[in-house]
């Protein structure tokens, strides 16, 4: 009888060229770079070019001017923001306005996908606080116009930096549930699109990407360091999860948490803002690491990702709401390098399981 993995746990699903999760060591390799090599040293058009290198004929060294072109392009669906797209969740809209683009497997798709949560994220925020959405500028970097249309002003040269090692910090994360939920979609032969829609409907789930904005919340409850301690041992003792802390991959620190606390420490230096924020969360994350470590002494539960994303989005004035968009901004590049690794190499993605319901009663 073959071995039951519940979750998948320990599987061997594909290979890939793509990243590496080192939950032992807690490192991160994306196509032989490591997360601190890239976070803080490459914008995000840079590292999308790294994951589909070899999987596009058609590929340009540097995919500013072509990604630039694919927001313009994608810009047009927003004409069709109504009512009923305002009355869902923001990552519901974004998901419904990208179904709305054409699919297929070639770089113009690639792009238009990659392109669209952003442009769709900055009008959804936009149009949810009454104001029209601001077109592209296609000469920008992706991060920088991101940040200009969803707030219809520029960025400043920190603040795109900030989201910069934001985007790449989440690209991509080995066989996530929303990289194989596009890797199984994209072993059917379907298009990227198809993948790609796939992976915004497992990203959106609390226990995957749609998680950050809670954070905040907890932060806004606990008010001051001084109420940490006693807020965070009430909430355990009532059973809740502390929301930015523990991953099912990760027995070490989660080594995004340290890219993006470095982030948000080059921000708060560059803008002078942000202090009282930022000593609240290092004082947050000291006193949940010592109630989780006194009240759960047999598990390992460090910062993960979560934590540190809703200070930085906070902080460049996303709203909570529209977290996961932004996620989504960043990881659907390696959505796309999956799909296309899988589509080019892979079969179909069909395991077995194991039944255990009742058995037919026989006839006597």
């Amino acid at each position: 009888m073959a071995d039951k993995h519940g979750g998948l746990d320990d599987v061997v699903a594909a290979e890939t060229v793509l990243s590496e999760v080192d939950g032992l060591a807690g490192r991160l390799i994306i196509r032989g770079h490591s997360l601190d090599q890239l976070a803080g040293a490459a914008r995000f058009e840079d590292v999308a070019a790294l994951l589909f290198g070899g999987f596009f004929p058609d590929l340009p060294q540097d995919l500013t001017a072509p990604l630039g072109a694919a927001r313009a392009e994608v810009f047009a669906e927003t004409a069709g923001l109504g009512a009923a797209l305002l009355r869902l969740t923001p990552v519901e809209a974004v998901r419904a306005l990208t179904a709305r683009l054409a699919d297929g497997d070639d770089l113009a798709t690639a792009l238009r996908l990659l392109a669209a949560p952003a442009v769709f994220a900055a009008a959804l925020i936009r149009a949810r606080a009454g104001q029209a959405p601001v077109a592209p500028d296609h000469a920008l970097g992706h991060a920088a116009d991101l940040l200009r249309m969803a707030r219809g002003a520029p960025a400043s040269a920190a603040e795109a930096a900030a989201l910069d090692a934001y985007l790449v910090t989440v690209s991509d994360h080995g066989l996530n549930a929303s990289t194989f939920a596009a890797r199984v979609i994209a072993s059917t032969q379907t298009g990227l699109g198809s993948a790609v829609l796939g992976g915004i409907s497992a990203l959106k789930g609390p226990l995957h990407g749609g998680a950050p904005g809670p954070v905040i919340e907890m932060l806004d409850a606990i008010g001051s360091p001084a109420n940490a301690r006693a807020w965070l041992d009430g909430a355990l003792a009532r059973g809740d999860r502390l929301m930015g802390f523990g991953h099912r991959i990760y027995r070490v620190r989660d080594p995004r948490a340290d890219a993006l606390k470095a982030a948000l420490s080059r921000l708060a230096a560059g803008s002078g803002a942000l202090p009282g924020r930022l000593a609240l969360a290092e004082a947050v994350e000291a006193a949940a690491l010592a109630v989780l470590k006194a009240r759960k002494p047999g598990r390992t539960l460090d910062t993960n990702v979560e934590f540190y994303t809703a200070l930085l989005l906070e902080a460049l004035g996303f709203p909570p709401d529209a977290f996961t968009c932004v996620f989504a901004a960043g990881r659907t590049a390696g959505w796309i390098a999956h799909a296309r690794e899988q589509a080019l190499g892979g079969r179909l993605i069909r395991p077995q399981s194991r039944y255990v319901g009742p058995a037919p009663k026989l006839a006597a």
